[in-house]
């Protein structure tokens, strides 16, 4: 699946990966592959990504997750 990671200021990442969690507001939740459609609002906390590079953490400052056809966007106030 693909991610991007979008704050005000800049894009943090982009790329395919293999899986996604992160810190929605009714607790931290994971997408893998073929998730389902869903639109969550997100706290502060850890954003863990996982791809064949390995694990990658970003910090966000809250925000909007969205995952739609393999494509997950996450637009944070701040990574």
């Amino acid at each position: 699946m693909y991610l991007e990671i979008i704050t005000p200021d800049k894009k943090v990442f982009e790329g395919e990966v293999t899986s996604v969690m992160v810190p929605g507001s009714k607790g931290t939740f994971q997408m893998l592959n073929n998730h389902a459609a869903i639109i969550s609002t997100l706290v502060n906390g850890k954003v863990k990504v996982k791809s064949s590079k390995g694990e990658e953490i970003f910090e966000v400052k809250g925000g909007v997750v969205e995952m739609l056809n393999n494509k997950v966007v996450i637009l944070a106030e701040s990574a």
